[in-house]
């Protein structure tokens, strides 16, 4: 090809590919905008100062380097803080560069606890188990099958996963659905950006998670919930 005709093809395409690009992720803000004028959220876009990038120690946190949480959305689902975000990484440089996204929905918890995570069975779990990863068993042989359970303290996880909240997330909404405690937040992560219509399901399932979890528990970490207006589930 005609180098000439290289370059004035370039010259157009070039700015036509940024415009539209630029087009495309406007349109995008004034969608999640949107969306949260619609359900009393607020898009703030990047990170309110929550540190949302350290949020949790674990996949798919602390993964690569140039981390970075945008399309940020924050609200309140049933009283509790919340937040919806696109956390970014990459791993890799030059032509071997990689980014990756996941969509991370968060509520916030009124007292520290340890870890406890729950990630729905697969290829991926069976082969973390069979390399000797830990997965705690519960009672329920269904519930087993269908999560791989890691607790940083297997009293407390098992205080928490008791029969009632294990039968709720072996419903159709919950099963699936990746989630962890940690620390002052409970979260959940799923592969790709933020996807509006995902938000509520998961934050459904979370908020089950944090009424089910028995005073007792909530105690021992120095919150009681009858004492802060709100009755304990568990």
């Amino acid at each position: 090809m005609d180098s000439t005709l290289v370059v004035l093809l370039l010259a157009v395409g070039l700015p036509a590919f940024f415009a539209l690009a630029w087009w495309l992720q406007k349109k995008r803000h004034e969608q999640l905008a949107a969306w949260a004028a619609a359900t009393g959220w607020e898009y703030v876009r990047t990170d309110p100062g929550l540190g949302l990038v350290r949020l949790h120690r674990n996949q798919p946190f602390e993964q690569g380097h140039s981390r970075r949480a945008s399309e940020v959305l924050t609200g309140r689902w049933q009283g509790i803080p919340a937040v919806s975000y696109t956390y970014e990484w990459s791993t890799g440089s030059g032509k071997e560069k990689k980014t990756y996204h996941a969509h991370v929905v968060a509520l916030a918890l009124p007292a520290y606890l340890p870890v406890l995570e729950l990630t729905a069975e697969g290829v991926g779990a069976r082969i973390a188990k069979a390399l000797g990863a830990r997965d705690m068993q519960t009672e329920s042989a269904a519930f087993n099958d269908a999560y791989r359970v890691v607790a940083g303290d297997e009293r407390v996880g098992h205080a928490i996963l008791h029969p009632r909240l294990m039968e709720r997330l072996l419903q159709d909404d919950a099963v699936g659905t990746d989630w962890r405690i940690e620390g002052t937040w409970i979260a959940s992560w799923r592969v790709g950006r933020t996807d509006t219509d995902r938000i509520a399901p998961r934050l459904g399932v979370m908020h089950a998670v944090v009424r089910g979890v028995p005073r007792h528990v909530w105690q021992d970490h120095g919150y009681d919930p009858l004492t802060h207006g709100a009755a304990p589930n568990g």
